[in-house]
């Protein structure tokens, strides 16, 4: 295996390895990964966003923010304002019932990273996160598999 395929198996492992124990431990707070990302987002947007802006924060589709958000109102965390003059569009607004829960969330989140992260010299960490950095920009600026012809853009 190329030192390329390396690097991308392990970091598609990390990152599934990460997202599943990391939506177990926050199970136990009554939210879901998405849910709780979803709130994060919006906490570190200042309470309030752009259905669209969260979408594309949380890189997912209509449909599947709809679901969460659902979620999110019916537990009283969040509420839908509609933009005036568009229709169509709504900014999402934190509740005052959600800020004890994104503290959780946040705590609950803080603590693994604490506990993956804990003992990893800061300049690794810097080199990786450059390395990962520049990895994200080359993806955005390859686009989406969709948006490539049929063939191209395979991991």
């Amino acid at each position: 295996m190329t030192l390329n395929a390396e690097f991308v198996t392990a970091l598609r492992r990390v990152t599934q390895r990460w997202r599943a124990l990391w939506d177990a431990e926050l199970r136990g707070s009554g939210q879901t990964l998405g849910r709780s990302r979803a709130l994060l987002t919006l906490s570190q947007s200042g309470g309030s966003a752009m259905q669209r802006d969260v979408a594309e924060a949380l890189s997912v589709e209509g449909p599947t923010l709809v679901r969460l958000l659902d979620g999110l109102e019916r537990q009283g965390l969040i509420r839908r304002e509609p933009v005036p003059g568009n229709g169509r569009a709504n900014r999402i607004v934190l509740t005052e019932a959600a800020g004890p829960v994104v503290r959780e969330v946040d705590g609950i989140s803080e603590a693994l990273r604490e506990r993956v992260l804990h003992g990893i010299p800061r300049a690794e960490l810097e080199t990786a996160l450059r390395v990962l950095t520049t990895v994200a920009a080359r993806l955005e600026g390859l686009g989406t598999a969709s948006e490539k012809a049929p063939g191209e853009g395979q991991g």
